[in-house]
């Protein structure tokens, strides 16, 4: 057999580097660390209305769940930004090792969503308040945003959600808002693309999460039509991160839930959920195959207060420093 040209080599060398990377995008997505020795983090915020900062709590095993002390006592990071609240605090960390942090800034205007990044969890970098809605002027708010390390283009995504009154006038009826889901993308967070849609599934939609598996990739959204009410969580399938993504499926949850975050363990998959409607519980939904799915609600173990937060997979190291101060 003749040895490949160079443009064949050329060619190869390319394929190589985007199975690497949406290799990487899997661990990424679904909380794999490439350190066997590793431990599940999640991140969250307390009422009332997030104001005190960014809480975190760890497992072994994904139901079993250990809140980590604050170095100073009050929580790992406090809301200086935008309104100055810190709800739906999203946590990731880059191929990098660099650890970075969105949240939602305030329940309305200015539009904008809060960012830190940090190498330990304990020192983090000033805080900014990212605008990406202010080329829409009626725009009412940026709610729960989440990141999404793309490994095929290497770079974030962030997304969320936000109402612009009479943009869809088709669900205008369908709640209190009338959201959908809006991005943009950075490689350093310094620079990002203008703001797009990034799903329009034809209902009043928030709270949506990704999750990379075999080559797809599973946006989670919250349905959240009051009119009638629904308020469940749905998975629209995408050959890309950035989409198009196609009809949302049935309903995989119980309604009065929002706040969803995935990941996969061994070879199940895993939705934790905040129920937010009595009775309160931060709850969860497991599956093999990301179509049939079932509640595993009542063997979790949270620490009281929690909600609406991620989880990741991070090395065993990173959290012992704050285990053992």
């Amino acid at each position: 057999m003749k040895p490949p040209s160079l443009d064949n080599q050329s060619r190869t060398s390319r394929r190589l580097r985007i199975v690497a990377g949406m290799l990487f995008g899997c661990l990424v997505a679904t909380g794999f660390a490439a350190d066997t020795n590793s431990v599940f983090l999640f991140s969250f915020f307390r009422e009332p209305n997030g104001q005190a900062g960014l809480f975190l709590t760890t497992s072994t095993n994904g139901l079993n769940w250990t809140e980590l002390k604050p170095p100073n006592g009050k929580s790992f990071l406090e809301p200086q930004v935008g309104g100055k609240l810190m709800r739906d605090p999203c946590l990731r960390q880059g191929p990098d090792g660099v650890f970075r942090l969105v949240w939602t800034t305030s329940w309305g205007r200015p539009p904008v969503f809060g960012y830190a990044s940090s190498k330990d969890l304990i020192h983090w970098s000033a805080e900014q308040a990212i605008p990406v809605m202010e080329h829409e002027p009626t725009a009412g708010n940026v709610w729960a945003p989440e990141l999404f390390y793309d490994a095929a283009k290497g770079q974030w995504l962030i997304f969320w959600a936000t109402t612009i009154p009479g943009k869809f006038p088709e669900t205008e009826n369908s709640g209190d808002h009338n959201h959908r889901i809006y991005y943009v993308a950075t490689k350093d967070f310094t620079n990002f693309t203008p703001t797009k849609l990034l799903y329009d599934g034809g209902f009043n939609v928030i709270d949506a999460t990704m999750l990379a598996d075999a080559g797809k990739y599973y946006l989670i959204v919250k349905d959240e039509t009051k009119n009638p009410v629904r308020k469940n969580l749905r998975i629209a399938i995408g050959d890309s991160a950035e989409g198009p993504f196609g009809p949302a499926s049935e309903p995989i949850s119980t309604d009065w839930v929002e706040g969803p975050t995935a990941i996969k363990i061994g070879g199940e998959f895993y939705i934790y959920f905040d129920h937010y409607s009595n009775p309160k519980y931060y709850g969860a939904i497991k599956s093999t195959d990301l179509k049939a799915w079932h509640d595993i609600s009542p063997t979790l173990s949270f620490p009281k207060g929690i909600r609406h937060g991620t989880i990741l997979t991070v090395a065993e190291s990173v959290v012992q420093p704050i285990q053992n101060p």
